[in-house]
C-alpha cells in the first residue's frame, strides 16, 4: 500500500514539460512570412532568410506557427524551400489578393479589356510550361517572349472562329452589343502593335497588353527578363512554376492546352500546326495569378 501510494504521489513529475511559443518564436514566424511576401529576394542572399528557412525545415513547431502566421493574413504556402523561399499566394479573401478588374482598371479604361489581359496572362502561362511533366519537373525552366504569346493567342483565335464558322455560330456580333463578343473575338480585331508617330507600341494594342502581363510577373518575382528579342524575353522561376502548378487544373488553362497549338520552344513565335479533336471554347475572363472577382 505504502508503495502504490509512494508511486502515485511520484507519477505527476513524470509529465512531460509542454512546449510554450514565445513572443520571439511568433515575431520570427512573422518575419519568415514577411520575407516571402517579398517575391524578388532569394534566400541565398539574405542570411537571416535562410537561417529561418532552415528552422522552418528543421522544426516542425515553429514550421506550424509560420503557416498559422500565414493562414490568418490570407494566404497559401506553396513551398518552403532553398530554391523558392517561402512561396506563397493569396487566397481569394485575403487581403493580398489581386483582382483582375482592378488590374485592367490600372490598365485601361475599356471594361472589354479585362478579358484581354486575363487572357495574356492564361497565354503567358500555357506558353511557359505547355505539358505537365513540365510543372512536375522542378527543375524545368519555361521561356516566353511577348511576341510569341501574341502569336499563340492569335493562332488560338483563328482556330476558334474556324470552329465558329463551322458551326455557323455568330461571327460578327453587333457593334452595339459588345457583351456578345468573346474574349478571342476581341484579341483578333485588336491590332497586334498599334502605331505612333514614333513606333512605340500601344498600350491597348495585343502586345501591349502581353508586355504589361509579363511587366507585371516580373515585378512579382514569377518571371526574370532576359532579353530585348521578340519584344522581350522571359523565363520562369521557382515561384511561378508553384503559381502555375497551384491553378494547372482550371478548366481555362486545360481547354488552351487542348488546342493543341502549344510548342515547346525558346520563347520565339513558333507554332504548332492546328489538328482536329473535340471542340472547345475559351472561358472568357480567365487569368493567373488573379482571382476572377
Amino acid at each position: 500500500m505504502n508503495e502504490h501510494a509512494e508511486w502515485s504521489e511520484a507519477e505527476p513529475s513524470t509529465a512531460p514539460a509542454v512546449a510554450t511559443v514565445t513572443p520571439a518564436d511568433a515575431a520570427d514566424a512573422a518575419r519568415l512570412v514577411a520575407f516571402g511576401l517579398q517575391p524578388k529576394l532569394q534566400p541565398a542572399r539574405d542570411q537571416e532568410y535562410a537561417d529561418l528557412l532552415r528552422r522552418y525545415r528543421e522544426d516542425p513547431p515553429f514550421a506550424r506557427l509560420a503557416d498559422a502566421v500565414a493562414t490568418g493574413l490570407g494566404l497559401i504556402v506553396l513551398e518552403v524551400s532553398p530554391r523558392a523561399g517561402m512561396a506563397v499566394t493569396a487566397a481569394e479573401d485575403s487581403v493580398f489578393a489581386v483582382r483582375m478588374g482592378d488590374y485592367a482598371r490600372r490598365t485601361s479604361a475599356d471594361g472589354g479589356d479585362r478579358f484581354l489581359h486575363g487572357l495574356a496572362h492564361l497565354a503567358v502561362a500555357v506558353m511557359a510550361f505547355p505539358r505537365p511533366e513540365d510543372l512536375a519537373d522542378d527543375a524545368y525552366i519555361g521561356r516566353v517572349t511577348v511576341n510569341g504569346v501574341d502569336a499563340f493567342v492569335r493562332q488560338a483565335c483563328h482556330r476558334l472562329e474556324e470552329r465558329a464558322a463551322e458551326q455557323g455560330e455568330n461571327t460578327d456580333p453587333a457593334s452595339d452589343a459588345p457583351g456578345l463578343e468573346t474574349a478571342w473575338r476581341i484579341w483578333a480585331r485588336r491590332s497586334a502593335t498599334g502605331a505612333t508617330k514614333d513606333a512605340r507600341r500601344l498600350a491597348g494594342s495585343t502586345t501591349g497588353i502581353v508586355a504589361k502581363a509579363v511587366t507585371f510577373l516580373t515585378d512579382s518575382g514569377f518571371l526574370q527578363r532576359t532579353g530585348d528579342d521578340h519584344g522581350g524575353t522571359y523565363r520562369t522561376t521557382a515561384r511561378y512554376q508553384l503559381q502555375v502548378r497551384e491553378l494547372a487544373g482550371g478548366a481555362a488553362m486545360a481547354e488552351l492546352l487542348e488546342l493543341g497549338i502549344v510548342p515547346v520552344t525558346d520563347g520565339t513565335p513558333t507554332l504548332l500546326p492546328a489538328d482536329s479533336g473535340e471542340d472547345l471554347e475559351l472561358v472568357a475572363g480567365a487569368g493567373l495569378p488573379f482571382h476572377s472577382a
